[in-house]
């Protein structure tokens, strides 16, 4: 049977190679979803110790990363005065480099530093009712991806606006993803996937088989009518993204908002659209598929244009 990942089916298939190794899956509960991990080893006892240590690599950057736990390294930055420089890990400044860089190629489309936005859009969610304009100007004015200041050689982060809020929702996934395959790489076992929600890691392929066999949605209809196009596509050491409003969605006023919320309105998003990217990893794909939702189709081709590896695939209505 496949298994549905947020618009992505993906076949596992047991498989006995030439070096009779077998298939095994895990899961925890891990990053506010759940993560998957497929693999193929020789023994249980040796998938065990990789899968372990594979979430155990994601639980601690979970500890660094998350905007829900208050003591995180996340929070921490958040909490130091603007203007001054905090001293970050390599784990926390590589991933804060990363989303500014993609920022910069979205035109802001992609930007971490709207966690006041990402709050007052929760409370939204929860009340069932907009958030006052005051409060949401007031958020719009400390969202500012360009106020993050990086010093490379001190490896240091400086948020320069008062009550600048960094939310890493849309790439840490795709990074603890990444990070939890190079463990597994390490171990020894390198085919496997691992899978964060919409967000899937692949090594690589099974044995006996050229890829992983992914499935792809190309088309939706409005619920409860749901009817699904799917497009399949045969990957290897790369990663595929899915993000939208195909599922997490709510109507206010009769307005249907999606929980991705734009970073330039303050609001969900109110076009109907979902996107999958297929990019060399997982950081950059989960990233890019936020920000081609916020983007659209148009100006989203052009910007995932300018990096290489990457390829997009529109979902609408």
């Amino acid at each position: 049977m496949p298994r549905l990942v947020l618009g992505i089916f993906v076949w596992l298939v047991f498989a006995v190679g030439a070096h009779a190794q077998q298939r095994f899956d895990f899961s925890a509960p891990l990053m506010g979803t759940t993560f998957h991990i497929s693999l193929h080893a020789e023994s249980q006892g040796k998938a065990e110790t990789a899968a372990d240590a594979a979430f155990q690599r994601i639980a601690a950057l979970n500890a660094i990363f998350s905007d829900y736990e208050p003591n995180s390294e996340l929070m921490k930055l958040c909490h130091t005065a603007p203007g001054q420089p905090f001293k970050a890990s390599a784990e926390l400044f590589d991933l804060v480099s990363r989303s500014v860089e993609i920022s910069r190629l979205t035109a802001g489309a992609f930007d971490i530093t709207s966690g006041n936005l990402t709050k007052l859009w929760r409370r939204a969610k929860r009340l069932q009712k907009l958030p006052p304009a005051d409060r949401l100007q007031q958020a719009l004015a400390a969202t500012n991806w360009q106020a993050v200041q990086l010093d490379t050689k001190a490896q240091t982060i400086t948020l320069t606006k008062p009550g600048m809020l960094l939310d890493l929702g849309g790439i840490a996934k795709g990074r603890a993803a990444d990070e939890g395959l190079r463990v597994l790489r390490q171990h020894g076992l390198t085919r496997a996937i691992v899978m964060a929600g919409g967000d899937i890691a692949i090594g690589d392929s099974p044995p006996g088989q050229d890829a992983w066999e992914i499935k792809l949605r190309t088309f939706t209809k409005p619920a409860p009518n749901a009817e699904e196009a799917m497009e399949t596509t045969r990957l290897k050491n790369c990663a595929v993204s899915t993000s939208g409003d195909l599922y997490q969605f709510i109507e206010i006023d009769g307005a249907r908002y999606s929980h991705i919320v734009s970073p330039r309105t303050g609001l969900g998003l109110t076009e109907r659209i979902a996107c999958s990217v297929i990019a060399p990893d997982c950081t950059t794909s989960d990233a890019m598929a936020t920000a081609m939702c916020v983007l659209g189709r148009e100006k989203g081709m052009a910007a995932a244009a300018k990096l290489p590896g990457v390829s997009v695939k529109f979902a609408v209505p």
